[in-house]
């Protein structure tokens, strides 16, 4: 990332890259409210312009995760923009026109799953579950793979509800999905994301444990192939979605696989399980 510098001078507050190329220069009289002769900043712009520099430095923070061969990646922090040092240098530009250079402020933003948590609950396996579909269906085998990616290495916090919606997101062909069979209102058909069910349907029967509360689940309208009847979990980005409560007191890791033909999802969590 390039270092951006805050150049202060006079009335103007200049901001530039480590190659002293100007990023954005901001005016003094932008941000002046006047009462009674006294200057006050127009607090409203400020903000503004603190949100613009955020998005222009923001990095998301990467949590740690376990690799195929079950090794750990560490994770990695994010940045943001420091806004209170900001606002402090702000202000002494502002009420003092002292001419001034110095870096942009940025604070580091931490990933909520660290290396050593990972290291944690990976120590305990408390349910799997296996399904099985045709490799020879490409479109619906890739779909099912995208998925198992999207939920494999997601933590659930104690007391936290995992939402299959809210975690895949939405399935579209900007993110790699493909057009495969689904059931609609008891009748095969087509559509985007077609396959996904049966990652949800096999998440569903890994965390039926005595510990994790299913809070929302539909069954198809009509029998799948890959689990027994009424085990399964359908999902719809519109429609219905699959959700589930951890009640431990313990963080739970779950690993999801789509591999020649085989869909395996196993939940994990540390020895002091409770």
């Amino acid at each position: 990332m390039k270092t951006i510098i805050l150049s202060f001078i006079f009335a103007s507050m200049t901001l530039v890259n480590g190659e002293g190329d100007a990023v954005e220069q901001l005016d003094r009289e932008d941000f002046k409210l006047s009462y009674v002769d006294e200057l006050f900043i127009n607090d409203a712009k400020l903000k503004v312009q603190m949100d613009v520099l955020d998005e222009k430095i923001h990095k998301n923070p990467v949590n740690a995760k376990l690799n195929d061969d079950g090794e750990i990646i560490p994770e990695k922090p994010g940045l943001r923009l420091d806004r209170n040092t900001f606002r402090q240098l702000f202000h002494e530009y502002f009420y003092t026109g002292k001419k001034m250079k110095t870096e942009l402020p940025v604070e580091k933003v931490y990933p909520r799953v660290d290396s050593e948590l990972i290291a944690e609950i990976r120590e305990q396996k408390i349910g799997d579950y296996v399904t099985y579909f045709k490799p020879s269906n490409k479109e619906r085998s890739h779909n099912i793979d995208l998925a198992a990616e999207a939920i494999n290495n997601h933590v659930v916090f104690p007391g936290e509800t995992f939402s299959f919606n809210r975690v895949v997101g939405k399935r579209t062909k900007e993110k790699g999905y493909k057009r495969a069979p689904v059931i609609v209102k008891g009748e095969l058909s087509e559509d985007i994301g077609g396959g996904i069910c049966q990652v949800s349907s096999t998440l569903y029967n890994a965390v039926d444990l005595k510990g994790i509360q299913i809070t929302e689940r539909y069954s198809h309208s009509r029998r799948v192939p890959y689990v027994p009847p009424g085990r399964d979990a359908t999902v719809s980005w519109y429609g219905p979605d699959f959700e589930f409560k951890n009640n431990y007191k313990r963080p739970l890791l779950i690993r999801a696989f789509a591999r020649n033909g085989k869909m395996l999802v196993s939940i994990y969590s540390s020895d002091a399980l409770e």
